[in-house]
Order: C-alpha cells, then sequence, then structure tokens
C-alpha cells in the first residue's frame, strides 16, 4: 500500500487553520506541562515568525494530522556550547533576537504534536522532514532541536546520559523520538538538563495530575520524565526537564 502525500500548510498561508489546532495541541500533553511560563512565547511565533508554524494535512482533506512549530535562532559558536535550558533558551531568545531584527543561522525545533488517532503511521518523520525544508527554503544553516525522548516518562528514574546508551537490537537509539531525528541524519550533541523549568504551589501540582502530596519529597507522575520536587514548607514544586539536543546540518 502507498503511504499517503502529505501537504504542508503554514500559518502564513493559513493562520486560522493553524492557530485553530492549539486545543488539540493542549490534549496531547500532560496538564503540567502547558503551565512552563516562556510557552507564553509559542502565540507570538503564530503571528511573528508564521513562515515557521505549519500543520500537516493528507492530500485533499484540511483537517490536520500533525502540528510543527519552530523559531530561528542566531547561533554561531559551537553545538556542543548549546545551552542546558534548551527549550526554554530556545524560545525566549528567539523571539528577543527576531523582535531586535538580528539575523538567524538555525532554526531550532520548538514542537512536533502528531494528533491521537494518527499516530504510529510516520507521520513523526515527515513533520521533521517538513521542518528541516523550512530551515532549507529559508537559507539557514541547519536545524537543531532540544528533542522531548518520549519514552524517558517510562523510566523517570534512570538519567538522562544513561538512558542515551540504550539502543534496540540494531544498534539505534531505543527512544522513538530520538530515533526518527537519528534515521534523518540528525547528530546527537549532548542532553541539555534544565530544558523546561515547571514551577507552581503544591496546589496547582495537585490540579495539574490529579495527585495528593502530603509530604515534601520527590514524586513520579504520569508524563514526566524525572520526578517533580514538591517542598510543602515552602508551598511549591518544581519540575526540571531534561531534552536531548540533536543538529540536522544543512
Amino acid at each position: 500500500m502507498s503511504q499517503p502525500e502529505y501537504r504542508i500548510i503554514t500559518a502564513r498561508n493559513n493562520p486560522e487553520l493553524v492557530k485553530g489546532t492549539i486545543p488539540r495541541i493542549n490534549r496531547e500533553w500532560p496538564e503540567f506541562m502547558l503551565h512552563d511560563t516562556a510557552s507564553a512565547f509559542l502565540d507570538a511565533c503564530y503571528t511573528e515568525l508564521p513562515d515557521f508554524q505549519f500543520v500537516l494535512t493528507e492530500s485533499g482533506c484540511e483537517l490536520p494530522v500533525a502540528i510543527g512549530n519552530s523559531i530561528p535562532l542566531h547561533w554561531t559558536q559551537a553545538m556542543e556550547k548549546l545551552p542546558d535550558e534548551g527549550w526554554d533558551w530556545a524560545i525566549t531568545t528567539g523571539i528577543k533576537a527576531h523582535r531586535e531584527g538580528i539575523r538567524p543561522t538555525v532554526l531550532c525545533a520548538l514542537q512536533i504534536v502528531v494528533f491521537s488517532g494518527h499516530q504510529g503511521k510516520g507521520i513523526s518523520r515527515r513533520a521533521v522532514q517538513a521542518m528541516i525544508q523550512r530551515a532549507r527554503e529559508a537559507g539557514l544553516n541547519g536545524l537543531i532541536a532540544p528533542v522531548r525522548p518520549n519514552r524517558k516518562c517510562d523510566y523517570p528514574l534512570i538519567s538522562i546520559e544513561e538512558y542515551l546508551t540504550w539502543a534496540d537490537v540494531n544498534g539505534l537509539f531505543f527512544d522513538p523520538w530520538l530515533r526518527v531525528h537519528q534515521s534523518l541524519g540528525a547528530r546527537l550533541i549532548r542532553p541539555c538538563r534544565k530544558a523546561m523549568r515547571i514551577t507552581g504551589t503544591v496546589a496547582e501540582w495537585e490540579k495539574w495530575t490529579g495527585r495528593s502530596f502530603p509530604k515534601s519529597g520527590t514524586y513520579e507522575i504520569p508524563g514526566a520524565l524525572v520526578p517533580v520536587t514538591i517542598d510543602r514548607v515552602a508551598d511549591i514544586g518544581t519540575y526540571v526537564e531534561p531534552n536531548v539536543w540533536m543538529h540536522h546540518p544543512l
């Protein structure tokens, strides 16, 4: 059976269609992931950088099956020096540089979400290819990505460094998302251990997770790559998520 063809529709081409997927994106993430303060800049990407926000639709259909968000960055240092703050750094730095008129050199992936009902069909690979195409058409030097390894949530007590050593029977990354990038020629740079930082009161964390946190300590929660730290005395919960920097040179 032949694989379906997918169309790339950017926020410049059809802003209503692309922005209309936001509620669908939110349903795909654990609730706590929607409360990173840096994610407030994502809305600005749709209006200020519309060429780099896109959906994929099957040819002849207007219903998006996936969305990709990315941001151009100015980066001239060695890739090994990309910061530990990963996603948070990329979106805040990218918006600031854009508003200051600084010329970008690379495209940075922010997220790719394949919507429920369309997963397991190779769409994630098509979405990464579409992002690489966006970078190439913009004359940028490559695509970098603070990749969120999607199976890491099954092993929250394993360090990101050890997790990166796991491989399948073919010697490829154990993690499916890392494997997608690897199969498209991306090079592993290093972990970005503080890619996202999410804080909230104990009550907020209990609301976001549907769990009780009766005492201070670390807790494993569904969908989290590492445990969340709860401090009942200070009334704060802190989650610092590790991601993995990968680089697609062009």
